[in-house]
């Protein structure tokens, strides 16, 4: 396939991995589809977010401020522009091949600073420290970088929501096994339980089993469970394996409705092939 783009100088761009991560991506789909409300990620990421320290005279400190703040710091969550700011004293005395930008060569100087801390995303990092270096006035810039503890709540593995209405077990099963256009549903033990907040994860899922009882889903539905693997549900949840394709058929919709709406003169084909090696009789 690559060869034949090759020689048709068709490029080829590869979102897999991206997508299952992203807030609108697979795991969102299956949410659309299943008309679940109220979604948000089952499994936020972790180790995404830094903070950034640093020390600037109180004159600058507002144009640095706002300078990382464009660049990209500073957002947490539904907030932006967040900062941490102490005002203390900084001393400092530079040597012979100093060139400094307050105070004296050789002298021991005082100057009044703040102290900026802001978080951001690890992917901004290049973009902060440019901002970080063209506005801060010092010639040697004392910082900081340490990654946090905070969860991405916009990034992460599989989704989870509601059903406007419940339904019992065997309706669900049989509504997953139509809206979902598969010709199986391997699933756990039935145990009397109503349906309404379900867990879901496009492709191979079982490793969120527990991710999806913790966060109290009455039932989680995604593909590739083992045999071994249904014993987890331990009657507290529904499991449901609807088949690794079938859970990521309709991803490609996605990617067909984001590019015609955000390229309006783009031409987009969705294409027709099945490329499941999965039959059933």
């Amino acid at each position: 396939m690559v060869l034949k783009a090759i020689k048709n100088d068709i490029a080829i761009y590869a979102t897999h991995t991206a997508l299952d991560n992203s807030k609108n991506g697979v795991s969102a789909k299956i949410c659309e589809v299943l008309g679940l409300e109220n979604s948000k990620i089952l499994i936020p990421k972790k180790g995404i977010i830094k903070k950034l320290t640093t020390y600037v005279p109180y004159a600058s400190s507002k144009s640095l401020r706002t300078a990382l703040f464009v660049a990209g710091a500073g957002n947490i969550g539904n907030y932006d522009n967040c900062s941490f700011n102490t005002f203390g004293n900084g001393t400092f005395k530079g040597n012979k091949d100093s060139n400094p930008v307050i105070g004296k060569k050789g002298i021991f100087h005082t100057e009044e600073e703040t102290k900026i801390s802001v978080v951001f995303e690890s992917k901004n990092e290049a973009a902060i420290l440019k901002a970080l270096q063209n506005n801060h006035p010092y010639e040697e810039i004392a910082y900081e970088i340490v990654t946090t503890e905070n969860i991405h709540q916009n990034i992460g593995m599989g989704m989870i929501g509601e059903f406007p209405e419940e339904m019992n077990e065997k309706d669900f099963l049989l509504y997953l096994k139509d809206t979902m256009k598969t010709n199986c549903v391997r699933h756990s033990a039935l145990i009397n339980k109503k349906i309404k907040k379900v867990a879901v994860l496009g492709g191979s899922g079982s490793f969120a089993i527990s991710n999806a009882k913790k966060a109290g889903a009455d039932a989680y539905v995604s593909s590739d469970f083992k045999y071994h693997e249904f014993f987890k549900a331990e009657n507290s949840i529904l499991l449901a394996d609807i088949g690794h394709y079938e859970s990521e058929q309709f991803t490609k919709n996605l990617l067909v409705d984001y590019l015609t709406k955000k390229i309006s003169n783009f031409a987009v084909i969705l294409s027709e092939k099945s490329t499941n090696p999965i039959y059933y009789i």
